[in-house]
């Protein structure tokens, strides 16, 4: 057996390598890059001629491992949790579909938003589109859950989503890994009764989704990852996912007797939870995330037997810790001491020379010479142009919106109408929102902000990678000579104002393109010229 020390990410990544998948589909999003980042470096994926190279977006990811699927080959469809919003559409319709091969979506989401908009819960959409959902405790589990997640699939002939957080994502344990699988042979289904969803076909597939609704709970009933822990104890625990080391650590820690009911795969084992349920006189419901099973709980059992996050018991947002489960489990705990203020916080700020901070010297300047100025803005580094000494940007709601947003505020009679986007935001969700405002002729000026990498999330490759800016605005009928090009250095401050005050002044739609390489990436490539003597 090989034993490997990998954070929980990779742990995913190597159980799908070793599960043989075929490729992998994805956009970088904090906590779930590292997933695709670990198989792009994989020999052995090269060597299997793995694809690995990154999607425009979740939905194009989604769908491009549903067509991998539907030709038989094994495919590992990664994101975030606010990007399983943008692949919603495939994905849903996908369980009425079901799969060939088999398709697993490994989703991270992010209690506490260390890098996110929102602390949304993944297991919502599982219960919603009515497939299986996975949710391992531990790095090893995350790596035999690919085995399993992706024989489920095959046998249920369904997408299942293998759920865990940024805590186990971003954390590392020895991993044994088992004797790698082959990758599927080449085995295109033709089933247009189950993939051309024409109303007449999507009744029988939502029948047929819900007459397996049974089964899946005899094999959750069966699986490896639901198990109870007995105890004597009036109070009982259902521990979800990585709450079942909290669990489990505060039961060790202060010689608790409590039963601890643990479930990682869904629909829920509902034996075991009707066993639990009449054992204990009190439940407490850990889940890290939304109160999704505790709600359910209290409806069927009462609330008075239920505890949680609901109530109080344990707080409703945020991580859990093994001091909040004591806690919520009766533990006395000492006071800890107040954390001596040795080290002041720091704001998170744009990188020393980022042309980031020239680009935004120059819209502040232009911009605030209109009385009614503001600057809708969208997601990635930038964003930080919201904090002093810029102050810059007075919106960031969700990819691509900068530029929608805008055109709403013209439409609404704002002028002028600015927006900020990224250069790989703008080729994720940004190009079709351009696109309405090319067809309304609405008077917006999208500034994006070109840095030539994705590079919030660690300086990947997007479908803007490579100075394609300007060709793909002209495809979408933005008039060439509205489309700037400027250079954001201290140097070109007054020559970048000029343009940027034409296009405010222009009543149509214009773009301009702020164009200069990230700091971080361009240190990095010389790093490796230097290294490689290349």
């Amino acid at each position: 057996m090989n034993r490997q020390l990998l954070l929980g990410a990779e742990a995913v990544a190597q159980g799908a390598l070793d599960a043989g998948i075929s490729g992998v589909y994805a956009y970088p999003g904090t906590p779930s890059t590292e997933i695709t980042e670990y198989i792009q470096r994989s020999k052995a994926a090269r060597a299997g001629a793995v694809r690995s190279s990154w999607s425009a977006n979740e939905k194009t990811a989604y769908e491009a491992a549903l067509g991998m699927s539907y030709a038989g080959k094994r495919s590992l469809v990664c994101m975030k949790h606010v990007g399983l919003n943008v692949a919603a559409d495939a994905f849903i319709n996908s369980a009425i579909t079901g799969v060939n091969g088999g398709l697993v979506l490994a989703v991270a989401d992010d209690p506490s938003m260390h890098s996110s908009q929102n602390e949304q819960d993944s297991r919502v959409y599982g219960r919603f589109a009515m497939v299986p959902v996975l949710e391992p405790a531990s790095q090893q589990e995350l790596y035999d859950t690919m085995f399993h997640a992706f024989g489920l699939s095959e046998a249920m002939r369904l997408p299942v989503i293998v759920r865990m957080t940024t805590r186990l994502s971003h954390s590392r344990a020895g991993v044994e890994q088992r004797a790698a699988s082959g990758q599927n042979p080449l085995n295109a289904e033709y089933a247009p009764e189950r993939f051309v969803l024409m109303p007449h076909n999507a009744r029988v597939q939502y029948r047929h989704l819900l007459d397996l609704q049974p089964k899946l709970e005899e094999l959750s009933e069966a699986s490896f990852l639901n198990r109870m822990v007995e105890g004597s104890g009036p109070v009982g625990v259902i521990a979800f996912g990585i709450g079942y080391n909290y669990a489990m650590e505060a039961r060790t820690a202060h010689g608790l007797d409590c039963r601890v009911l643990k479930i990682g795969q869904y629909p829920l084992p509902r034996r075991m939870v009707d066993e639990l349920f009449a054992a204990c006189s009190e439940v407490l419901v850990v889940e890290e995330g939304y109160p999704v099973y505790e709600e359910l709980f209290r409806g069927y059992f009462g609330s008075p037997k239920v505890r949680g996050r609901m109530d109080g018991a344990l707080p409703r947002t945020g991580e859990l810790t093994t001091d909040l489960l004591a806690s919520a489990l009766g533990v006395e705990l000492p006071e800890t001491a107040a954390v001596p203020g040795i080290v002041v916080n720091r704001p998170p700020e744009l990188c020393k020379g980022c042309g980031h901070r020239d680009m935004f010297d120059a819209i502040n300047i232009a911009v605030r010479e209109h009385a009614d100025h503001h600057v809708f803005s969208d997601i990635g580094c930038y964003t930080l142009g919201a904090l002093p000494p810029y102050s810059a940007i007075h919106t960031c709601v969700d990819m691509g919106a900068s530029i929608t947003m805008a055109k709403g505020a013209a439409d609404a009679g704002l002028r002028p109408a600015v927006c900020v986007i990224g250069d790989s935001t703008f080729t994720h969700s940004g190009m079709t929102g351009l696109l309405d405002a090319v067809n309304d002729r609405s008077p917006v000026t999208v500034v994006i902000a070109d840095n030539d990498t994705t590079a919030m999330t660690g300086g990947q490759h997007s479908s803007a990678t490579g100075s394609k800016l300007v060709e793909i605005c002209i495809g979408l009928g933005v008039e060439a000579s509205h489309i700037r090009t400027i250079v954001p250095l201290r140097k070109n401050l007054e020559e970048n104002i000029a343009v940027l005050r034409e296009e405010f002044a222009y009543d149509g739609v214009s773009v301009v393109i702020a164009q200069r390489d990230c700091v971080e990436k361009a240190a990095k490539e010389k790093r490796r010229a230097a290294a490689t003597g290349q």
